[in-house]
């Protein structure tokens, strides 16, 4: 007979489950206990098997039991493995066992037969059940689709109204205690791990009595929206009032000169610099155009004391009337401020950071910006609107008074886990918001909550019935977002290294329903496609689909994390008014006081907000479920090609950024043809090959981080300004700082920080292909 030794972990593939039982594995032990007492005895020494030939266990056709040549283990509890007898068997070895021994060696040789039998059989049923039972991955995916379908028919509008209503009508005192009822509800709804994260935070609130503006020429004093302060206080909106402030503006009382610098622009700048000193004096700016920190930067540069910041009239959708109503905006460009780049744990430093900017800041209402520019009211006509404007002549000097108070709070996260199958490693989070400003702000923060509720309350139906996603979501509500995106910058900072390997996505459910009329989906390059294609797979059913273009453009809200320091890719779908003006963009910077009943005019059926729910769930889903990441390389190169299509100075050297430029795209194509198309087909898909292409996937546009953006621009140079400019922000930015101060070296720093970002992702694809094109030349 013919012994060989394996290690216990050396298993031939579809060996049966059968043997995994402990009474199996314990006589296997002792056997091999035995047999080594054995063959350490006297007369063992000479033992040797001549004529054995190695035969394969059971059905030698059978590609299962095609088992490589067993080595011997170097481990002293290896395992001995008996093969098939040879029948023309002869032993030359003829030495009788001791009789003491015999019967040890009966009943060992009886066990030892009963085990191979069981290890036979195991191995045939195995083999058949493996043949006609296909693996459950093959299985499922065909099904996808029909498993998508079967969550999102189960979010409808009436859940989602139930739960904004019942959010509504909950006390909010606190921030805690408005991120407890919404733990409760998603653990209500099947959540297995639902946890509250707490952050002591610095927050800069209003005092006990309103800022005010007063016009020195006349001596009126003026609450922000514009009611005269010598009211009675009973028929004001108190809380409106309070909140009428720029968290984090520099504190105190200033007198001067009023200067209109419309949108605050380059331009703006440079036409008011040239007719007046600007030095300690108040800006009327306008909100929009371009991210309200970028402006106020330019405005502190250029040495203004002080700012009054309205919306014009203009600029709104004609369904709108904010004219009497003053907003809050916040200047933080993101986090706790006291622990700026790393989270607000206990034993932090705290740096002593009251102000975020010298400027005295501080929003109007449009009517007391008109009171300003001496303007009738009726400038609003019916065919036509008139931009505000300040005339030439005359001036006016305002006293600006403000006092808020920082203080340290207590803001909470609520994180959810749904735990994948095959990645649960791999995070796709799914992103909404809570605020504690007691309403104001409107409703927005009611409605994605509900809205990523009634996703939830699908999704467990699902899980219930034994269905799971192969990567983990995770779901967040965030608190402290009307400060700069606290809760989510300090929870991101908090888990930094572990998101910066595990993150794949981020979808975001920020102000999802602040218009009627059109739909607005936003998403960086790489799931362009993909969100164009949920909105088609969700509007089937449906008489008319939403036609609307897939934009890379800056958003609001708590995806600036993500996106800017992590370089995960992004998606949102929000309903949006139709726009009037050009400037229009950026005006969701301010926080208006619209109350309870505005969300349920804008979508009474709440038929908006059950679209939204079932295009945000589409997306999550697909990132969540396919083998293969559903990101597309090409669209990246191809965004950046489109970005240097502009018309710059000649300061910008394009055919060399175009040149690097076009080799992205060669290598993206390359990359897109030749990995991810075969990935894709089942058939020729390898585990390995997968989890290596996702992992070149998930960080596909980090190479696009830029080192340092203006205030107020993304730091992930793949999105534009807006749908207006088409051009890479950081280097328009440069251009405008050249003009500004005459000097060339922005343009040339933003200009090499844009050259390596497109050649590091250049790189990254060639290394990627080269790590695939080495697995196959070592496979073959």
């Amino acid at each position: 007979m013919a012994y060989h030794k394996v290690n216990a972990d050396q298993r031939a593939q579809g060996h049966s489950p059968y043997l995994d039982n402990d009474e199996l594995q314990a006589t296997a032990l002792e056997l091999e206990w035995d047999m080594e007492k054995e063959l350490e005895e006297p007369g063992f020494d000479h033992f040797r098997l001549d004529g054995a030939v190695q035969h394969h266990l059971g059905n030698s056709q059978s590609p299962d039991l095609d088992l490589e040549p067993i080595q011997p283990s170097s481990s002293p509890k290896g395992r001995f493995q008996r093969l098939q007898e040879d029948p023309d068997y002869i032993s030359h070895y003829t030495r009788q066992a001791p009789k003491s021994n015999r019967c040890n060696v009966f009943q060992i040789l009886k066990v030892f037969c009963t085990a191979l039998i069981l290890f036979i059989f195991g191995i045939v049923v195995g083999y058949y059940a493996r043949k006609k039972c296909p693996s459950p991955p093959t299985s499922q995916e065909p099904n996808n689709l029909h498993i998508y379908h079967d969550i999102l028919k189960e979010i409808k509008a009436e859940n989602i109204r139930q739960v904004y209503r019942d959010l509504l009508q909950f006390p909010r005192e606190d921030d805690v205690d408005i991120a407890m009822k919404i733990l409760v509800q998603w653990s209500s709804q099947g959540l297995e791990d639902v946890r509250l994260v707490n952050y002591s935070v610095l927050l800069d609130l209003p005092g006990s009595s309103s800022n005010t503006v007063t016009l020195k020429n006349s001596g009126e004093c003026f609450y922000p929206s514009g009611q005269q302060c010598n009211r009675e206080p009973k028929t004001l909106r108190s809380q409106d009032l309070l909140y009428s402030y720029a968290a984090y503006s520099a504190k105190g009382t200033l007198e001067a000169e009023l200067v209109d610098i419309q949108y605050g622009t380059v331009e703006d700048l440079i036409r008011i610099q040239a007719i007046t000193n600007v030095t300690k004096k108040i800006a009327l700016l306008k909100l929009g155009q371009s991210p309200l920190l970028y402006k106020l930067s330019l405005l502190e540069d250029a040495g203004f004391g002080g700012v009054l910041l309205y919306v014009d009239p203009c600029d709104l959708p004609k369904t709108t009337d904010l004219a009497d109503k003053a907003f809050m905006v916040s200047l933080n460009s993101g986090g706790d401020p006291s622990t700026p780049g790393y989270a607000s744990i206990n034993g932090s430093y705290r740096q002593n950071r009251l102000n975020l900017t010298t400027l005295l800041v501080q929003p109007i209402s449009a009517v007391l910006a008109k009171k300003f520019v001496s303007l009738p009211e009726d400038t609003v006509q019916r065919d036509k609107c008139i931009p505000l404007q300040m005339p030439a002549t005359g001036k006016k000097i305002i006293s600006l008074n403000i006092q808020s108070v920082t203080t340290y709070k207590t803001i909470s996260n609520v994180i959810g886990y749904l735990k994948g199958t095959v990645f649960p490693d791999r995070y796709v989070i799914i992103g909404s918001h809570h605020n504690g400003l007691n309403t104001y702000g409107g409703q927005e923060w009611a409605s994605s909550t509900a809205i990523i509720t009634a996703f939830i309350q699908a999704l467990m139906l699902k899980v219930k019935r034994g269905w799971r996603p192969d990567r983990t979501i995770v779901f967040c509500s965030w608190g402290g977002t009307s400060f700069g995106n606290i809760g989510s910058y300090e929870w991101a900072e908090d888990l930094k290294r572990v998101l910066q390997r595990n993150v794949v996505a981020y979808v975001s459910l920020n102000n999802p329903v602040r218009g009627n009329s059109t739909l607005h989906p936003v998403a960086s390059p790489s799931l362009q496609q993909l969100a164009a294609e949920s909105q088609s797979f969700n509007c089937v059913e449906k008489t008319k689909c939403p036609a609307s273009n897939v934009s890379s453009v800056q958003i609001q809200g708590d995806s600036d994390y993500f996106i800017n320091h992590l370089g995960v890719p992004a998606t949102q779908f929000s309903y949006e008014d139709i726009k009037t003006s050009e400037n229009s963009s950026f005006l969701s910077e301010a926080l208006f006081p619209v109350h309870t009943t505005k969300t349920e005019e804008l979508d009474p059926s709440f038929s908006l907000h059950e679209t939204i729910a079932k295009l945000t769930g589409q997306v999550a889903l697909q990132i969540a479920n396919e083998p293969v990441l559903p990101f597309n390389a090409l669209d990246i190169a191809l965004e950046v090609q489109n970005s240097l299509k502009g018309n710059f100075c000649d300061e910008v050297d394009i055919p060399q950024l175009l040149a690097v430029a076009s080799r992205l795209r060669d290598t993206a194509e390359l990359f897109q043809s030749d990995e991810m198309r075969p990935a894709n087909d089942p058939k020729e898909r390898a585990p390995i090959r997968v989890r290596m292409l996702n992992d070149v996937l998930q960080s596909l546009e980090k190479s696009f981080l830029v080192h340092r953006a203006p205030p107020g621009l993304y730091r992930n140079i793949l999105y534009r300004l807006d749908e207006r400019t088409s051009q890479f922000s950081v280097l328009l930015e440069a251009l405008e700082h050249c003009k500004l101060h005459q000097s060339n070296e922005t343009i040339q720093t933003a200009l090499s920080e844009v050259l390596n970002s497109i050649n590091s992702a250049q790189v990254y694809f060639k290394a990627g292909l080269d790590v695939f094109e080495t697995t196959l030349a070592g496979k073959k």
